[in-house]
Order: C-alpha cells, then sequence, then structure tokens
C-alpha cells in the first residue's frame, strides 16, 4: 500500500508508464471510461421503470442503483491517482469554464453522484427506520430520476466528445463525429449487461433464486439495443468510407473485429434465440460477451487507437494495475457489505408477486 503512495509523493512520471505521447493510460481508459459506462444500470433501469412505467424490472432496481452509486464514488477516487494536481479537483466548482467538455463532464458526475446518493439513500433509511426523510426522498422520485438521465445522458456523451478533438491521433476505425452517439448507446446496452452479470453473481455470493423470466426479458431489450448500436457502426463506416481499414490485416482491425465480433454481434444473435436468453449459462455468457466488449471498446479508443499516431507502445506499470486492482477490488467489498447489511435485494415472495402481476412479462420469450 505504501508503493502505491509514490504517486502522490514522486508524481505520475516516477508511478506511471504514461508520456507526452500518451499522457492518458489505465487510469483514464478503464477506471474512469469503462468504470462510468458500467455504471450505466443505475439509470437505465431507473428510466425503464419510473419513466415508462415498465414495474416488471422493480426487483433489480436497487443492486443497480447500488453498482452505480458504488462506481461513481470509485472513478471519483480513481480521478484523483491520475489528476497531475488531485489537490486541485475542486477547482471546477469555483473556476467555471462552461466551453470545456471536462467541466461539463466534471459538474455531471458530481450532481449524477448527489442524485444516486439520494436514490439509494431509502435503503438506508429503511434499515435506519427513519420514517420522515423516507417519504421525502419516495415523494421526490421521479424528479431525481428525470435530472439523473439527463445528466446521465450529457455526460456519457461528452466521455466521447473528447476524442472529438483529436481526428488525427485516434485511428480512424475508432475516430467519428458520431463518437458522442456510440459511447451513449454503448452505455445503455453495458448497462443493460451489468445488472444481468451482477444479478448472477449475487444469487450464487447470497444464494437467491436467479429471476431468469425478469433477466430473460431484459435480455431481449438488450437485442434491440444491440442491433440499434450495430447498425449506426456499419452505416458510420460506410460514410466515412472507412471499410479499407477493417480488412487491412493488423492489430487495430484484430482488435476491432474482436470488439464487435465477440462483444456485439455474438451476443446479439445468442439473445436473439429464445433457447439462449431463457437459459441461464446462455444469458449469462452473452452479458459477460457485451461487457468485455464494451471494455475492450474503450481501451481501444483510449489506448490502441492512439498507438499509431504515437509511433510507440503503452503498456501500464505495476503501479497502474495495482492502483485498478485495488478499485474493482474495492467495488466488489462495498457492494457484498451493502448486499449483507442493507436491504439491497426484494423478498422472494414480493419479487415473484411483481413478475406474475406484469403485463409484459410474455415479451421476454
Amino acid at each position: 500500500m505504501k508503493k502505491l503512495l509514490v504517486r502522490f509523493t514522486q508524481g505520475l512520471g516516477a508511478a506511471t508508464n504514461l508520456s507526452d505521447q500518451f499522457p492518458w493510460g489505465l487510469w483514464i481508459g478503464f477506471d474512469i471510461l469503462c468504470g462510468v459506462g458500467l455504471a450505466a444500470g443505475g439509470f437505465t433501469l431507473c428510466a425503464i421503470v419510473y419513466i415508462f412505467n415498465i414495474k416488471t424490472f422493480k426487483p433489480v432496481i436497487r443492486p443497480a442503483v447500488l453498482t452505480a452509486f458504488l462506481g461513481y464514488l470509485l472513478v471519483i477516487f480513481a480521478l484523483l491517482y491520475d489528476l497531475g494536481r488531485p489537490d486541485r479537483i475542486w477547482h471546477a466548482i469555483v473556476m467555471w469554464n462552461p466551453s470545456s467538455v471536462m467541466f461539463e463532464v466534471a459538474w455531471c458526475v458530481m450532481l449524477y453522484t448527489t442524485v444516486l446518493a439520494l436514490e439509494f439513500s431509502p435503503i438506508l433509511f429503511e434499515k435506519l427506520g427513519w420514517e420522515r426523510p423516507l417519504r421525502f426522498v419516495r415523494a421526490i422520485t421521479i424528479p431525481l430520476v428525470i435530472v439523473g438521465v439527463l445528466l446521465s445522458t450529457l455526460h456519457q456523451s461528452s466521455l466521447g466528445s473528447l476524442y472529438l478533438i483529436v481526428p488525427e491521433k485516434l485511428h480512424p476505425l475508432w475516430y467519428s463525429s458520431l463518437l458522442p452517439v456510440f459511447f451513449f448507446v454503448s452505455a445503455i446496452g453495458v448497462g443493460c449487461a451489468m445488472v444481468i452479470f451482477e444479478s448472477f453473481m449475487s444469487s450464487r455470493a447470497f444464494k437467491r433464486e436467479i429471476e431468469m423470466p425478469l433477466l430473460s426479458q431484459l435480455g431481449r431489450v438488450l437485442v434491440v439495443i444491440l442491433m440499434i448500436y450495430t447498425i449506426m457502426k456499419l452505416q458510420d463506416l460506410a460514410d466515412r468510407r472507412a471499410w479499407a481499414y477493417v480488412v487491412t490485416p493488423n492489430l487495430e482491425s484484430m482488435l476491432y473485429w474482436a470488439e464487435m465480433g465477440l462483444g456485439v454481434l455474438l451476443p446479439m444473435i445468442l439473445l436473439a434465440i429464445p433457447k439462449v436468453r431463457l437459459h441461464a449459462t446462455g444469458l449469462f455468457s452473452s452479458a459477460l460477451l457485451v461487457v468485455l466488449g464494451f471494455v475492450l471498446n474503450r481501451m481501444n479508443v483510449s489506448i490502441t487507437g492512439m498507438e499509431g499516431w504515437a509511433q510507440a507502445g503503452y503498456f501500464p506499470s505495476w503501479m497502474e494495475i495495482s492502483v485498478t486492482t485495488m478499485i474493482v477490488a474495492l467495488g466488489i467489498t462495498g457492494f457484498a457489505l451493502a448486499a449483507r447489511y442493507l436491504p439491497v435485494f426484494p423478498p422472494a415472495e414480493h419479487e415473484a408477486k411483481t413478475m406474475e402481476e406484469s403485463p409484459h412479462m410474455a415479451w421476454a420469450e
């Protein structure tokens, strides 16, 4: 642990393999870009349940909000490691630059983390028996969800906007004027996949019955999102006349095929098959492929796509890997502790009643 503090005592140069060619590495590509996207299940499920009024998914909304809340807290924590001057992280609050995408991302992350804290608070209030604040938060749930969806839409897409300023640096396979849209749509998709993934993992860890009918329906929603994403990507390649880069035999095209083939096309096909979608192993495997494909996409945009321009390779130092591993471990530990001591999961009978009463359940098949 003491060696991880080298970054704060001796700077980024002593702790990382970052350089002028690669000022952003693992901590931005994985901890920030992936972390924010993987936490998208919170706003996705809240929008489905409270805005579109599809109550079917209410049994899994609390774990999704918990994952999102922990995810954003850890993103802020990870950002402290990557900032050159972490002691100035508060400057965005008082030193405004409205024309900066980073300024918009900073404010959206701060505000959305606050929204997530309020959305998560009923779980804590129920545990403590605080009726008055519980009633207040429940009364403002709909406005909170609307604000949360708006903030998420802004900063999920703005993370893609960060790379619009490097058209000559980012490889043509990933650079596009539609990057903000791609980032947003892929975040919605991986948000659904993460809800499926964490539901399976928590059911095994806490000996809970898996919500197969509900998750199968979410898998069908995921098929539609992946189809939209695929069509957009294909149309974008055609509009930019970038097909030649797809078939050029090099590292970039290989990783692009892995990202799209294994992380988008394969799970889309698998989830479109009812037998796969309604089977626990098939549903879990497909969701895992989507998560891995999403991570590969963000790493391709932030690292792989930059290597050609930089004329140099980048591989994170052991300290970078250690910090990222620590952050992931903190997230898993935080979720496990919250799930053990707080009413994160609904009672089995309430969950079954919710699914039986829903008019949407037949749609899963």
